[in-house]
């Protein structure tokens, strides 16, 4: 079960841009992630890989500080707010709810829903 503390750290590493080595050092090694009702990736470095070639797709990236995020027990929920910067320079933003199931200090699995209506409208 993570402590508050440790669920900050990774929110605060994910703020600060860190997306890879948020997975690198806060997912266990056979986690998983899933968009939606999607098909889950599998893998920590499945998960590594996957982050860093979105990131390769876009200039830049910003996660709005101090996201609204509950724990309870071994689960835990996040609403994120993330804008992409593509390279031409169009800002596309993305609101996402996360919800992690963790194992220790670690998340094992975690699931992200968005409206794919109104995902990735631009800023």
């Amino acid at each position: 079960m993570p402590t508050r503390e440790r669920v900050e750290e990774f929110i605060e590493m994910v703020v600060s841009g860190a997306h890879v080595r948020a997975i690198t050092d806060f997912y266990h090694a056979d986690a998983s992630m899933q968009e939606n009702l999607k098909a889950p990736r599998r893998g920590r470095e499945t998960l590594e890989a996957h982050e860093a070639a979105a990131l390769a797709r876009v200039q830049k990236v910003h996660t709005h500080p101090d996201p609204v995020f509950l724990v309870d027990g071994d689960h835990v929920a996040i609403n994120w707010t993330f804008d992409f910067t593509d390279k031409s320079g169009n800002t596309r933003r993305l609101e996402e709810l996360a919800l992690q199931h963790w194992d220790g200090d670690r998340i094992r699995k975690e699931q992200f829903f968005y409206d794919t209506a109104s995902a990735w409208a631009e800023v």
